[in-house]
């Protein structure tokens, strides 16, 4: 999949109240989406529906996710931004 065939309502799904949310989920969505099995681009999508402080625990924290499904897309999203944003 391009980055041009990703849809304006994901990209706007990334955008969020908190900026190291926004920061880290619109990176990803632009340079990790493309990589991920179309399951885990729908788990992705169902993830961006949950709140931001829910979101912010569960990639910048070890918390435990609600549910396992989001277990391995917040996994990715982890180590994509350890791996782009740590110095």
């Amino acid at each position: 999949m391009e980055q041009q065939a990703i849809s304006p309502h994901l990209r706007w799904a990334c955008r969020r109240g908190m900026l190291e949310l926004d920061i880290v989920l619109t990176h990803f969505l632009e340079n990790g989406y493309c990589q991920l099995l179309p399951e885990e681009q729908e788990l992705f999508a169902l993830l961006l529906t949950s709140q931001d402080q829910d979101l912010f625990r569960w990639i910048f924290s070890n918390e435990t996710q609600p549910t396992e499904k989001f277990q391995a897309i917040i996994e990715k999203i982890r180590f994509y931004a350890l791996s782009r944003f740590s110095s």
